[in-house]
C-alpha cells in the first residue's frame, strides 16, 4: 500500500483508493458480475479503455483491494480476486445503488439488482459477502451460493419482459 497520502482523513484515504469511477466500476463488475479476467472487465458497458483498465487493476492490487494470480487454465491470463477489504464494500455499493435509484434517471433493468440489494438489507448483504468470501478467498460456505444468481435472474427477467413488451408495442 502506498504511504504518500494527502491527509489522514478516512474519507480522503478511501477516495484515494477507490474514488475514481473506473475503480468503482471494476469493483462493481467483480462483485455483481462475477468478472475475474482482464478481458471480461474490458467488456464493461461503460467502455473502459485497456490502458485505463490495466492501470486501475495494478493500483487496486497495489492497494490491497485485489489480488492477482496466474490462471492455471491459460498461461497468458491472470485471475483477479477480491480481498476482504473490498468484499466489505458490499453495503456501501448497496447504498450507492439505492441512492442512485432514488435520485437519478436509472433504467429498470440496470437498477433491479440495486432494488433487491436495498430491500434485502443487511441480511442479504451478509449472505452475499459470505458467497464472495467463498468465491474469492476460498472460505467455506454454508449452503449453495444464491445471491448473485438471484440478482442475475431478476435482471434477466426484466430484460425478457421488456423485450416481450417491445414486440407487442
Amino acid at each position: 500500500m502506498k504511504d504518500d497520502h494527502r491527509s489522514g482523513c478516512p474519507i480522503n484515504l478511501s477516495l484515494e483508493v477507490f474514488g475514481d469511477k473506473w475503480s468503482l466500476l471494476i469493483i462493481r463488475d467483480m462483485i455483481f458480475g462475477g468478472k475475474r479476467h482482464f478481458r471480461e472487465l474490458l467488456r464493461s458497458q461503460e467502455g473502459i479503455s485497456s490502458n485505463i483498465l490495466a492501470d486501475r487493476l495494478k493500483m487496486l492490487v497495489d492497494e490491497g483491494m485485489l489480488t492477482k494470480t496466474d490462471d492455471p487454465t491459460h498461461k497468458q491470463k491472470a485471475i483477479y480476486s477480491l480481498t476482504e477489504m473490498t468484499i466489505a464494500l458490499v453495503p456501501i455499493m448497496a447504498h450507492l445503488g439505492a441512492w442512485g435509484r432514488l435520485y437519478l434517471p436509472v433504467s429498470e433493468e440496470l437498477s433491479i439488482r440495486a432494488e433487491l440489494m436495498e430491500t434485502g438489507g443487511p441480511d442479504l448483504w451478509s449472505r452475499f459477502m459470505d458467497e464472495l468470501r467463498h468465491e474469492h478467498l476460498g472460505l467455506t460456505l454454508d449452503g449453495p451460493p444464491r445471491v448473485r444468481a438471484t440478482l442475475q435472474a431478476a435482471y434477466e427477467d426484466v430484460v425478457a419482459r421488456k423485450a416481450r413488451e417491445s414486440v407487442v408495442a
